[in-house]
């Protein structure tokens, strides 16, 4: 058998299309989680606590909120694109996603007029609706742009550029500064965008039946049941589930040692270019570590490879954090680098992995599903959440044991389920293809 392989270059077509595809999905989906990162989940605490002038409770409140809606927004959404077909029309999905930079771009431009917390509030339900839409309408343009055997090396590409970006070029956390680099940056999104999604171009024609093509459609995870129909082994849904845990640990940790000058000063929002370059380029070389290793292993080793090195690298700078708190030094800057390979390891998985539990008629509902739990609502709900515990007056130390257990937990939660999990059970092929295979 004749196996199809994506290049990145047609050569009997001449058509450059395949890889013009892959960089606007890597550049679409990198511009939206570096403004998850920096204008979402720091932005608007800047906004509501420094210049709206809410307590960090009620700043909470929203976020909390903010996560309900998006995730409710995006399950709707998911669904509603997989029972109208739109999971495998890539002009649906392009005109979606060209609504939903709109309406980012026009509240990006409106944030800084917010001034009293009921327009606050009315802010987070609109841009929570936009967010939650744009899921779907992005991640499953996947199984249109992104090849299966490339999907891994997208994921690092969409990874480094993000962070990187946030690492290197945010060196003021607030409002202002994000809106101000974000807005060129979604204006040129929004005219490429529409260029695809409205005008009658070759190369959107082209891109619009490449899902049909083995080389992009059905995902590596998926396999044919008995009747022939896609399916996902059950124990990868297992794993799903615990990339829940890793973003809401993440957050957790993250989002209190944000509060605690003696780790950014140094490091995140050091006032020298060098110490944040470096760790964008930590991010970015893990990131690439992360794609190869997501293209050569099983799901078994990845989650395993995953898990342990999250759990040790929280365990190094909670480690350290604590030593400061007695009065030891620490190398601030080098935990900072470890914290960055361990995000950008499992960042990586969650850009690719929705697309290979998938086919073009799942991937909406299926990419809703595992971003709208796995993503939004445990990384919101963390945040919330270590706001409220900084509200109830737990010390860092014991926050950062909290985390701790908790990344352990999930660590060993990973263990039990590949050891202890009962064998697969091999499907015997009929003596017709068994005999055909051993010909190919």
């Amino acid at each position: 058998m004749k196996h199809l392989r994506p290049t990145l270059w047609d050569r009997s077509a001449g058509s450059w299309a395949p890889l013009a595809g892959m960089l606007f999905f890597a550049g679409l989906m990198a511009a939206g989680y570096y403004y998850n990162l920096t204008f979402i989940q720091f932005g608007l605490l800047d906004l509501g606590t420094r210049l709206v002038g809410m307590s960090a409770q009620a700043v909470a409140a929203n976020m909390a909120l903010l996560a309900g809606i998006t995730a409710a927004a995006a399950l709707l959404a998911g669904g509603l694109m997989r029972r109208q077909g739109w999971s495998r029309d890539l002009r649906a999905k392009l005109r979606l996603a060209f609504g939903v930079v709109a309406a980012q771009t026009l509240l990006t431009a409106l944030a800084p007029s917010v001034g009293s917390p009921p327009a606050f509030t009315a802010w987070i339900v609109l841009a929570s609706i936009a967010l939650g839409i744009g899921v779907p309408a992005t991640f499953s343009l996947a199984v249109d742009l992104a090849p299966v055997r490339w999907r891994g090396l997208i994921g690092a590409a969409i990874t480094a550029g993000a962070y990187l970006a946030a690492a290197a070029l945010s060196a003021s956390w607030t409002i202002g500064a994000f809106r101000a680099f974000l807005l060129p940056l979604m204006l040129a999104g929004l005219a490429a965008l529409g260029a695809l999604a409205w005008l009658p171009l070759p190369l959107a024609d082209r891109l619009a039946i490449q899902h049909v093509q083995p080389a992009y459609g059905q995902g590596r995870f998926v396999r044919p049941d008995q009747a022939g129909r896609p399916r996902v082994r059950r124990r990868l849904l297992v794993w799903i589930g615990l990339m829940f845990g890793i973003y809401f640990v993440d957050s957790l940790g993250f989002l209190r040692l944000a509060e605690t000058p003696v780790f950014f000063e140094a490091a995140w929002q050091s006032p020298h270019l060098g110490p944040r370059l470096a760790i964008g380029l930590a991010h970015a070389l893990a990131a690439l570590i992360a794609g190869v290793l997501y293209t050569a292993l099983d799901e078994k080793e990845l989650f395993l490879w995953v898990f342990g090195l999250f759990a040790l690298v929280h365990l190094m700078y909670t480690f350290a954090a604590r030593a400061a708190a007695a009065g030891a030094g620490q190398p601030v800057l080098g935990q900072a680098l470890l914290y960055a390979v361990a995000v950008s390891l499992y960042t990586v998985l969650n850009f690719a992995l929705w697309a290979d539990v998938s086919t073009p008629d799942t991937i909406s509902a299926n990419s809703a599903v595992g971003v709208a739990l796995s993503g939004w609502t445990a990384t919101f709900v963390s945040t919330a959440l270590a706001l409220q515990l900084r509200l109830k007056g737990v010390p860092l130390d014991l926050h950062l044991r909290i985390v701790d257990a908790l990344a352990l937990l999930f660590f060993l939660a990973v263990l039990l389920l590949i050891f202890f999990a009962p064998p697969a059970r091999v499907r015997k092929l009929p003596a017709g293809r068994a005999a055909g295979r051993r010909k190919t």
